[in-house]
């Protein structure tokens, strides 16, 4: 994490995320039982060394022309937003100001009691509590239902999982450098994969208004459309290597440029 700073001077946390030579290497479509068609963009990042690569995974990046990578990722998209194959994808693909989930999977903490993993209070640390003061007290029932309920919070494997953290701002994005800086925190350890995608419910606010015949515009104040097909490297060389959001480049009570 970083800290980033406005021309008022108030401080801006923000995680610094670098696309590293992410790839379109393949465009999906499925049929699904109910008759609908899925359709997804399927994005490859990391290189990595031939020999440590399966041979299915080797033709599967020969077949889309590009280096082996470590990780693979499906991204669902709208029909009309399939990717070529073979497109590197640049941090300009994010515009600062817009709203993006980021998924990972959060550090794993081993096995932990219930004051840590769930925040329990604990039992009084006085005399006559004997060894119990960090337990978890009572978890079982009486005769009726004489079990203990599924999902009760107990002691158990804490982290480690995946974790998804919605509505994160995207503050600023260098295309000379691959860097995305998006604000506040995302789960995982230091340089490890992330997968970022749009805020699934500001789309969901947008396909609402669409149903309702409403054309209210669900981007963020300054931000007029997204790059499409995709951010490339093509289109980085055509913008400014950085590009900050508007609500964080200056103050509200500066005229606009």
């Amino acid at each position: 994490m970083a800290s980033l700073w406005n021309d008022q001077g108030v401080r801006i946390p923000v995680t610094v995320l670098q696309l590293d030579n992410c790839q379109v290497t393949a465009n999906v479509v499925t049929g699904r039982p109910d008759h609908t068609v899925y359709h997804a963009v399927q994005v490859a990042s990391s290189d990595r060394p031939s020999k440590t690569t399966t041979r299915q995974m080797l033709g599967h990046f020969r077949k889309a022309a590009v280096t082996p990578k470590r990780f693979v990722k499906e991204f669902p998209v709208t029909p009309d937003a399939h990717v070529p194959v073979g497109t590197t994808l640049n941090a300009v693909h994010y515009v600062p100001g817009q709203y993006v989930d980021v998924v990972a999977k959060s550090i794993g903490k081993g096995f932990q009691g219930v004051m840590k993993r769930w925040g329990y209070h604990g039992l009084a640390a006085s005399h006559g509590v004997s060894v119990s003061h960090r337990s978890a007290g009572s978890t079982g029932n009486h005769q009726d239902p004489g079990r203990v309920f599924p999902g009760k919070k107990m002691a158990g494997r804490m982290g480690g999982k995946q974790v998804t953290v919605q509505n994160l701002a995207v503050v600023r994005v260098d295309s000379a450098l691959n860097l995305v800086y998006v604000r506040g925190a995302v789960p995982g350890i230091d340089d490890g994969p992330v997968y970022i995608q749009d805020a699934k419910k500001v789309m969901a606010v947008g396909k609402h208004n669409e149903v309702k015949g409403k054309t209210e515009k669900i981007l963020p104040k300054g931000v007029d459309d997204l790059p499409f097909p995709a951010g490339t490297a093509e289109l980085a060389k055509q913008l400014p290597s950085i590009i900050v959001a508007p609500a964080y480049r200056r103050s509200p009570f500066t005229p606009p440029e």
